[in-house]
Formats: C-alpha cells, structure tokens, sequence
C-alpha cells in the first residue's frame, strides 16, 4: 500500500469502522450456525450446517481481502478441497463429514464468537474516539447548554455537564481540549490498532501447519496432473509433427532416390530433375526438425538463458518490445523453459486479443523468486476466464509452485505478473 503518512492515518479509522460493522452479520451468522449444530442430533443440522458454513467462509473471506488490501497482512485460504457434489442423503451427509472434519471450520467459528469484542478494542477503537472527541467539541460549543437547559446532565471523562456548565469556561475549554485529543488518538493510533487487528486475523483467519500440509498436498497432486496432462499433450505435438512434416518428407525423399536409382541409366536428365526436387525437400525436412527442436527447447534459452532467450522474442515479435532483465546468474532449466514459454504464450496474447502497440517485459530475482511481468498498452479486460492460454501459463508454472496475478481493467494497460520460487544455482553465460 503506497499511502502517505498522512493517508495512511486519515484513512485508518473508517477502514477500522467498516471491518466493525462486519460484526453484525458475523454475530447473526454464529447464532445461526450454533442452532444449525445444535440441531445435529435431529438430524435437521446435517442438511443447514454446509449452506451455513459456505456462507461463513464467503464473509471471512471479504474479512481476509479487507486485511490483506488495508494491513498488508496477506491471509491465505485455510480451506481444504470440498468433495464433488453428490446426489443423495449419502452425498449430503459426506459434504456435511467434510466440513465438519475440516479445522478451519471451527475456527471460523472461533473467529465469528471472538470477533465482535476483539474489533471493538483494535480496527474500530480510533473511530470510537474521533466520535467521541467531536461529541466533546459539539458539548463545548452548544450542546452542552442544551442538555443543562433541559434539565439534564453527562460526564465527558472527568468533566461533569451540569447546571452552571455553560457559566463555566474553564469547563467548557476542558472539554472541547479532551475532546481534540480524543480525535488526535483516533488518527495517530489507527495504523497501529489497524495493525494489531490484521496479525489477530492472520492467527485465526489463516491455516494452520496442519492444513497447510494438507493444502500443500493438494496442490502438489493437483499440480502433478496437470504436468503429467502436459507432458502427454505435448508428446503427441511432437509425435503428430513429426508424422505430418519431416516424417513424410523422409518418405518421400526415400520414395525419390529409388526412382532416381532407376533411372540413372534410362534417363540421367530426369533423374537430375528428381535430384533438385530431393535436395529441396531434404532441406525442408531438416528446417522443420529445426523448428521442431526449437519449440521444444530453444537453441538460444539453452546456450545463452532466459534474459537474451526474451530479448530474441522481443526481436522477432511484430509489436514494439522494450525488455529490462536483471538476472545475477540463470535459473535451473526447467524454471526457465516454463519462464521462456510463459512468456512467450503472454506475448502471443498480447499479439492476437490486445490491440497493443508496445509491451514492457521485465525479468528479475529477487527474495528467492524469479518474477516476471508483461504489461501491455492494449484495450485490456483479460481474464483468467477467457480462452487467452492465461489458464495454460497458470498450470505451467503452478508444476513450479509459481503463481500468476493479471490486472486488466477495461480500457487497459494489462499486468500479468509471474513468480516462480527458484534458485540461480547455474552460472550466467552472457551478460544480461
């Protein structure tokens, strides 16, 4: 969060406020989940437990969003993988053992309990007191007058709103001083209870090693599919190009040097002519095998790596490319074969869907990541959703445990930004 100092403590105390009117719908969804378990017994509870605690974790994760945009406190989603839907009593009552079974789930549960006070004494505290430091400046200008006009009275802290009030400045003045420190608490202290809160979520709101472990799994086994699902796909590229080009090229070739065999003696003129022909299509078969090899690792990516691999994409691309690289050694070959192809893939979209004109591509490691970001001048509105390969790049670099984040508001620019966990264990081989 790039906010100002000042920013940062105007903007504190109403973020805390709106995480306190979240509260609400938490303490009505706790009630409403703890009747729901109540009623297991009865077996009612079965059937309201799984809708009620989907929409529990659809609230904390706007609670987690919040945080992560307003504390920078990034909370991950604790939840385990959810079992395909199944039809039946059976399929409900497995869904149910799922959710219950999960620990997440009862931790929200902890979270929706707890909540309410803990939010009062951190996120919302600063505009409790901005409120109550104007309600001691209203007194002191003239509300104070007129609740001792009415016949009533009030303490503000230590100072007591009575008859004679008004007559009293020196009680008037202490008020409306309280009061402006109430207000300046508010603002000075709301990043830091702002804060505090956010390390609250992160203990109760994030997975625990447990289920850490257990998403890790999933991941890993997700993510195990997908690069067996690749490799194959890739396989029979590899296969059906070979089949379609050089293969029957070879063919031919072989077909050509029989005829040629024949005719030798019979006709040289001929034979000559069959000669031509075959010396042309054993250069296009030898061109294809080139083309072939490149796609499946480029010559360039494996004798120069990744940054001058990009840079002769760049080259080669018809938009204008500006390409920044700063890489103290290379990532392990298959980190930068997923890297080169991902970038390769985005710039391709960039070329058919974007409309743009020029990309910037920028290539550096830092805290153990090779992060790579594509930004495009086009008309934007890209999603993961979309038949734009984003998908494809996501489960490439998912094998790696990378990640993909795309900004691409209608109107553009769009921002595709990967990361990938990666040592630079191999040496540079030219200068990047």
């Amino acid at each position: 969060m790039n906010e100002t100092w000042l920013q940062e403590r105007v903007r504190a105390p109403w973020r805390g406020f709106r995480l306190g009117l979240l509260a609400f719908p938490a303490m009505v969804l706790s009630a409403l989940l703890m009747t729901a378990l109540s009623l297991i017994s009865v077996g009612i509870g079965v059937l309201l437990v799984p809708p009620l605690v989907l929409a529990v974790r659809g609230l904390l994760n706007l609670y987690r969003d919040l945080i992560g945009k307003w504390t920078g406190t990034t909370i991950q989603r604790p939840y385990l993988p959810e079992p395909e839907t199944e039809p039946g009593l059976a399929g409900r009552g497995r869904r149910f053992s799922t959710m219950v079974s999960d620990p997440a789930t009862w931790r929200d549960l902890g979270w929706l309990l707890a909540d309410p006070i803990v939010v009062v004494f951190t996120a919302a505290l600063p505009m409790y007191l901005i409120i109550y430091g104007v309600f001691g400046i209203l007194l002191s200008l003239f509300l104070g007058r007129v609740i001792t006009d009415a016949g009533g009275s009030d303490w503000y802290t230590f100072i007591h709103v009575t008859q004679g009030y008004a007559d009293e400045p020196w009680r008037m003045a202490g008020t409306a001083v309280l009061g402006a420190i109430f207000i300046a608490l508010g603002f000075v202290f709301g990043p830091n209870l702002l804060a505090a809160y956010g390390r609250w979520g992160n203990v109760l709101l994030g997975p625990t090693e447990a289920s850490r472990l257990k998403l890790r799994v999933a991941h890993l086994t997700e993510t195990r599919s997908d690069a067996v699902d690749t490799s194959a796909a890739e396989l029979r590229r590899i296969e059906r190009d070979l089949h379609d080009g050089a293969q029957a090229r070879l063919v031919a070739m072989g077909m050509s040097l029989t005829a040629i065999e024949h005719l030798l003696d019979k006709d040289p003129e001929k034979a000559r002519q069959l000669l031509a022909q075959t010396r042309q299509s054993s250069a296009s078969a030898l061109r294809e095998l080139r083309d072939l090899v490149r796609g499946i690792h480029p010559p360039v990516l494996a004798d120069r790596g990744l940054g001058d691999a990009v840079r002769a994409l760049a080259l080669d691309h018809p938009l204008s490319i500006e390409v920044t690289v700063d890489l103290p050694a290379r990532p392990e070959p298959p980190v930068e074969s997923a890297a080169y192809f991902a970038v390769a893939e985005l710039l391709a979209n960039a070329s058919k869907h974007s409309g743009a004109g020029r990309v910037w591509i920028d290539v550096r490691h830092q805290d153990g990541m090779l992060r790579i970001s594509v930004t495009d001048d086009g008309r934007g509105g890209a999603s993961l959703e979309g038949g734009t390969g984003l998908r494809g790049i996501e489960r490439r670099i998912g094998t790696f445990d990378g990640v993909l984040a795309l900004n691409s508001p209608v109107g553009g620019p769009t921002l595709v930004t990967l990361e990938m966990p990666c040592a630079l264990s191999w040496p540079k081989t030219s200068p990047s």
